[in-house]
């Protein structure tokens, strides 16, 4: 699924505070150094990839979208700042054992055919190589919301088992392929919305699970969303309501 309609907002709605952004780059760069270039797959705009670059960590993107890897370029200056590449994760243009490392940021759970996705990275990233995936990362209230949107409108067509906050399905089809999961430690955030703004976004259609809803439906359904969240919550900014630890895997290759 290219993120094309989503270029504009991008930054705004999936960013990250930047002493966040220091951890999470302090984070990945402990375990990317050395290795050699590292392949970022669903690059976006840059998010993560650039601070990593900007650290002395050799990358390279591939991105589904060419606005989104425009957007990254603008973001650096005007030229690419490592190696870009438009291209499909299910079919990676690159030879076998080309990376010492991969990153992975709010991807799989977008692809239908996520296993496929899954066996490339394992063949483009060398033996003892690494492959560092994040989820989790928005908060309880959030995902609830989410969940009971979805359960309203039907599951977006891109739904294939595998969700964005339970690694279970995805440790074992790493396991099939040999690789041993582990789990980094997690970087707390406290995140600038609140679930009113987040409901709200979900109204717009920003979010990619309501793009394959008609508006009037996606606006219905939000509203009552809303009206659910306010009953189950007794507020649209509750406490503790904005905090979310943001847990990154690492999957080690034999």
């Amino acid at each position: 699924m290219p993120f094309d309609r989503a270029v504009e907002y991008y930054d705004r709605t999936r960013g990250m505070t930047e002493d966040v952004s220091r951890a999470v780059t302090a984070l990945l760069a402990t375990e990317l150094r050395e290795r050699g270039r590292c392949l970022e797959i669903g690059v976006g705009t840059g998010l993560v990839a650039l601070p990593l670059a900007a650290a002395g960590i050799p990358m390279a993107g591939l991105d589904l979208s060419g606005p989104m890897l425009a957007r990254l370029v603008e973001k650096a200056g005007g030229s690419p700042p490592f190696p870009l590449v438009r291209a499909d994760a299910t079919a990676l243009p690159f030879a076998d054992g080309r990376f010492g490392g991969a990153v992975v940021r709010h991807v799989l759970h977008l692809v239908s055919d996520w296993r496929t996705v899954v066996a490339e990275l394992v063949r483009v990233v060398e033996a003892g190589g690494v492959i560092l995936m994040t989820r989790g990362d928005i908060p309880t209230v959030w995902r609830e919301s989410t969940d009971r949107f979805i359960e309203l409108v039907g599951e977006p067509s891109f739904f294939q088992g595998l969700t964005a906050w339970d690694p279970t399905t995805l440790d074992a089809e790493f396991e099939r392929h040999g690789a041993h999961a582990r789990s980094l430690p997690p970087i707390p955030e406290r995140v600038q919305q609140t679930l009113e703004q987040f409901l709200g976004q979900m109204a717009e259609g920003l979010h990619s699970w309501t793009w394959e809803v008609e508006e009037g439906r996606r606006r219905e359904a939000a509203a009552e969303v809303r009206r659910w969240a306010e009953g189950r919550y007794g507020s649209l900014d509750p406490a503790g309501s904005r905090d979310v630890a943001i847990e990154w895997r690492a999957y080690d290759l034999p």
